[in-house]
């Protein structure tokens, strides 16, 4: 709040010494300039000149003279009355104090209001620009514990459970995760991303590897999209598992066109299938 109200101060002060002199003293007359008709005049004179050289010499013939010199002077007229019309014209005029109170005022009203309007009043409040701490273990632990409870006097909220399973998996509980899962299977089954989770969950929590319901789920997930990248991960690890390398190596070549060629991922797959050739 203090650096935004100094650096409003500052504009406003600046803003005023640019608007407020004129207003309050008035415009200053402008300084006299050279008299336009004059220096036209003067000019007019010099190329007229010229032209009686030029006709003395034998160089200009009376008639190019005298249509030259016309045109001098139609050009003289056309220059001289856009100069008299200017000199009607008021060059100053009076101070307006009344005007530059009015503005005095109303600046810093108009910039907070538009800073209002457009602005983020919000983050002038040093409540709001104080960092919120981060959530304990403990904390977590808690929410979770909650959900845990609202999810038993509601076991018909599938979304609820898979709230919960994602939540387990996050902390490491991989069997909790997994019964979760599997309250929620109606939904697990209709989505690819959920039935590659599933089967990763169970993986870890039994601690066998994707053998059996596993690789039952992620071959569901390659059924509802043969191009998904987790499911088809899993499949090559599966299936270099159950020593199928000509299926693993299948899988894992697939899933090389979706990754960045050169990333950790591009290397690490390609070491496996080397791994794979190498084995077959």
């Amino acid at each position: 709040m203090t650096q935004f109200a100094l650096f409003a101060i500052l504009l406003i002060v600046v803003v005023a010494a640019f608007i407020l002199p004129p207003l309050w003293l008035g415009l200053r007359a402008p300084k006299p300039k050279a008299d336009r008709k004059e220096a036209n005049l003067a000019i007019f004179r010099d190329q007229l000149t010229e032209l009686e050289r030029e006709k003395d010499n034998g160089t200009l013939a009376d008639s190019d003279f005298e249509q030259a010199k016309r045109e001098l002077q139609r050009r003289l007229l056309e220059e001289v009355e856009p100069a008299a019309a200017e000199a009607t014209v008021p060059a100053s005029h009076g101070p307006s104090r009344k005007t530059a109170i009015a503005l005095l005022l109303l600046l810093p009203i108009l910039g907070l209001l538009g800073y209002g309007i457009l602005g983020n009043p919000r983050a002038l409040d040093p409540a709001q620009t104080v960092a919120k701490p981060q959530m304990t273990p403990e904390q977590i632990n808690g929410m979770v514990a909650k959900l845990a409870e609202r999810m038993q006097a509601n076991p018909d909220d599938l979304k609820g459970w898979l709230m919960l399973a994602r939540s387990y998996k996050t902390m490491g509980r991989y069997e909790d995760a997994a019964t979760a899962y599997g309250k929620a299977e109606k939904l697990v089954n209709e989505d690819p991303d959920l039935l590659a989770a599933y089967a990763e969950t169970i993986a870890m929590a039994r601690g066998e590897g994707l053998k059996g319901k596993p690789m039952q789920l992620v071959e569901k997930a390659l059924k509802l999209d043969p191009k998904h990248g987790h499911s088809l991960f899993l499949a090559g690890a599966g299936a270099m598992e159950a020593g199928d390398n000509k299926k693993g190596i299948a899988y894992w070549e697939a899933l090389l066109l979706q990754v960045e060629p050169g990333s950790e991922i591009d290397q690490m797959l390609r070491n496996g299938i080397d791994k794979m050739k190498a084995g077959g």
